[in-house]
C-alpha cells in the first residue's frame, strides 16, 4: 500500500490509530461569505462543531417532505435500484441514496435558501450536493448507526481532499430520546481520528448496511467524548441539524414504535472537488459520492416547499 508524504489524514492503514490535529477552519472566510447564521450561532458552530435550528420547516412542510419519503420506500421502482439500502437481517429499506435527483420536491429543498445559505456561509464558497439520502429507522427495527466521522470515509473512499464540507439533516418525524436520535461528541471537529484497518474492495456494499472499516477505536472515543460529552439531537419535525463533516456522529437503534425519518443533505465546497479514492480503491458509484454530476447549487427565489 501506498502512503502520501504529504496526507496529513492518512486512514486506514497498517499504521496504528491516532489523533491529529485538523488543519483547516470549521467556519471559512470568518463567516462573511453568506448571511444565514448570526455571530453567535456562527460561534456555537465552531465551537461545538453543529447546531440545531429549531422549526426551520413548518409541519406541513415536514410533512409534505414525510409523504415523499414514504412515496419513495414503498415504491418497487425506487426499492430495486442500487440506491435503496435494507437494513441488515432485513427487507426494511434503512437509506435512500440521490434522493435530490430521485424526487422533484427533495430537489428544491437541496436549493432551499433555509439550507443552502447557511452552507454557503459557514464553507465560504458555492456548493454542490456531494451525497443526499433519506434515513429511516422503522420502529422495532431500526438498526444504529455505529460512531464516525463522515471526513474519514469520504477522504479515505471518495478522496475528498479537505474538511470543507458539511452535513444538514432535515428532521420528518419528532426525534426523541426513544428512537434513535442523532448523536453528536462537541469539540470533536477538531481532531481526525486515523482508523486502523485496509478497507477491501467494493466496501460500500456492507458499510452502507453496517459500517466495519473507518470505525473509531475506543480510546480515542473515549478521550473525545470525556472531552466534550455527548450530545443528543432531539426535536420537532421541520427542525434542521447542520454539523461539520469531521464531527464525530452516531446513533442508537430503534426499539420504540415511533419511527424515525430524516433527509441528509451533504453540500460540499466547489473548491473541493474530488480526488482519485486513496490506495488505489476504485471510486464509489456516483450515487454516494457525486463525481461525475457536479453543478454548482443556486437558492431558489421563494422557499422551495411552498408550492
Amino acid at each position: 500500500m501506498e502512503i502520501s508524504m504529504s496526507d496529513p489524514y492518512v486512514s486506514r492503514t497498517d499504521r496504528s490509530a491516532a489523533i491529529i490535529s485538523r488543519r483547516e477552519p470549521v467556519v471559512y472566510g470568518e463567516g462573511q461569505y453568506a448571511q444565514a447564521l448570526s455571530a453567535t450561532q456562527l460561534a456555537d458552530y465552531q465551537r461545538d462543531g453543529f447546531i440545531v435550528l429549531e422549526d426551520l420547516f413548518d409541519a406541513q412542510e415536514a410533512d409534505a417532505l414525510l409523504n415523499e419519503i414514504r412515496s419513495m420506500s414503498s415504491d418497487p421502482a425506487v426499492t430495486r435500484r442500487d440506491e435503496a439500502i435494507r437494513e441488515p437481517g432485513s427487507d426494511a429499506v434503512r437509506s435512500i441514496f440521490r434522493v435530490h435527483e430521485l424526487n422533484a420536491r427533495i430537489a428544491g429543498l437541496a436549493r432551499d435558501p433555509r439550507l443552502l445559505h447557511v452552507a454557503r456561509q459557514i464553507l465560504g464558497s458555492e456548493v454542490y450536493i456531494h451525497q443526499s439520502r433519506a434515513n429511516m429507522k422503522p420502529g422495532f427495527k431500526g438498526k444504529e448507526f455505529y460512531w464516525h466521522s463522515d471526513f474519514e470515509t469520504w477522504h479515505v473512499e471518495d478522496g475528498m481532499p479537505a474538511m470543507r464540507a458539511l452535513s444538514c439533516s432535515v428532521l420528518l418525524t419528532d426525534n426523541n430520546e426513544c428512537n434513535g436520535p442523532l448523536m453528536l461528541i462537541p469539540g470533536s471537529q477538531s481532531q481526525f481520528i486515523s482508523c486502523q484497518g485496509q478497507t477491501p474492495d467494493e466496501n460500500f456494499k456492507e458499510s452502507l448496511r453496517k459500517q466495519e472499516y473507518g470505525v473509531p477505536d475506543a480510546i480515542s472515543l473515549q478521550l473525545l467524548a470525556e472531552n466534550g460529552g455527548i450530545r443528543t439531537v432531539t426535536g420537532k419535525a421541520g427542525s434542521v441539524v447542520f454539523f461539520d463533516c469531521n464531527t464525530m456522529h452516531g446513533s442508537t437503534g430503534n426499539i420504540s414504535p415511533w419511527p424515525r425519518a430524516n433527509v441528509f443533505m451533504v453540500y460540499n465546497s466547489m473548491e473541493n472537488t474530488l480526488n482519485p479514492p486513496k490506495y488505489g480503491l476504485a471510486p464509489r458509484p456516483d450515487y454516494i459520492a457525486a463525481r461525475e454530476r457536479i453543478e454548482m447549487l443556486e437558492p431558489l427565489e421563494a422557499a422551495a416547499l411552498s408550492t
